[in-house]
């Protein structure tokens, strides 16, 4: 993948200032919106039964976030979801935990049967747990476990028709046919909590600007990992606090120079 298409889905993205709506968890609403705003997105986080379908029929992409879920919180989800659906809205899902509990497990693959999602992101574990393969999972974060993580992708994007992205050291995009690895980001994105689910509304961001779905979600890994190194680096000796702080400031400044220099893109 030519780098001048990851700078020119960035700038899309700046320039068209495209709404994202998000039903997410308690924990990041906060700061996946300042993420959203910094990287040039507009975000909305709207979660009533009563507006969603409303609002996810107006927004460039909508983002679905399980982390701290609720029955009603679910039934708005397939209510926004259904709407961004018939409206031709394309829809990210992020199964945050799948796999760590019964609820949270039947709730992901639910979303994924009723709902026609464009992108599934999430670690190895709770990818495969959405698609019923055995993969162990502490909690709602979990380590690499075993595997291969490409051969997974693939599987899930196979088996639900759609693109997924796993995450972790490296990070996979494929929608079953064609596969990239994105080399970037860095170790201190994991002692910040929700930077992974910024990560999911980021890709939003770039689907609702983007309709190669590919394209538009290597650009956004591309993007958010180079953002991480240099905010590390800017923040090398202060710790986590002071880098999710310039993470946001570098959303803002990122450069397509610095996309052109440091993006580290391979395709399988």
């Amino acid at each position: 993948m030519d780098k001048t298409q990851l700078v020119q889905t960035l700038e899309k993205v700046r320039e068209v200032n495209p709404l994202v709506h998000n039903i997410t968890n308690v924990v990041v609403t906060n700061f996946t919106a300042n993420g959203l705003l910094a990287l040039g997105a507009s975000p909305v986080m709207a979660y009533a039964k009563e507006e969603v379908a409303d609002m996810a029929k107006i927004a460039g992409a909508l983002v679905l976030n399980i982390g701290t879920l609720s029955q009603e919180e679910i039934e708005a989800m397939i209510i926004a979801g259904k709407s961004a659906n018939e409206h031709g809205v394309p829809i990210v899902f992020d199964p945050v935990g799948a796999g760590a509990t019964q609820y949270r497990t039947e709730t992901s693959r639910r979303i994924v049967q009723e709902l026609n999602i464009s992108v599934l992101r999430g670690n190895a574990a709770e990818v495969a747990n959405v698609i019923g393969e055995d993969w162990t999972i502490k909690g709602v974060d979990a380590g690499e476990g075993s595997g291969n993580i490409v051969d997974l992708a693939q599987l899930a994007a196979n088996k639900l028709q759609t693109t997924v992205v796993i995450t972790g050291k490296d990070d996979v995009i494929t929608d079953g046919e064609t596969t990239y690895v994105v080399h970037n980001g860095h170790p201190i994105l994991t002692k910040v909590t929700g930077t992974g689910c910024l990560l999911s509304s980021i890709i939003g961001a770039f689907t609702a600007v983007e309709k190669n779905l590919v394209l538009a979600t290597v650009s956004a890994l591309a993007t958010y990992g180079v953002t991480a190194e240099i905010a590390a680096k800017q923040t090398a000796e202060k710790g986590p606090g002071s880098f999710q702080i310039e993470l946001l400031n570098q959303l803002m400044k990122i450069s397509s120079k610095e996309i052109q220099s440091y993006a580290d893109v391979e395709k399988l």
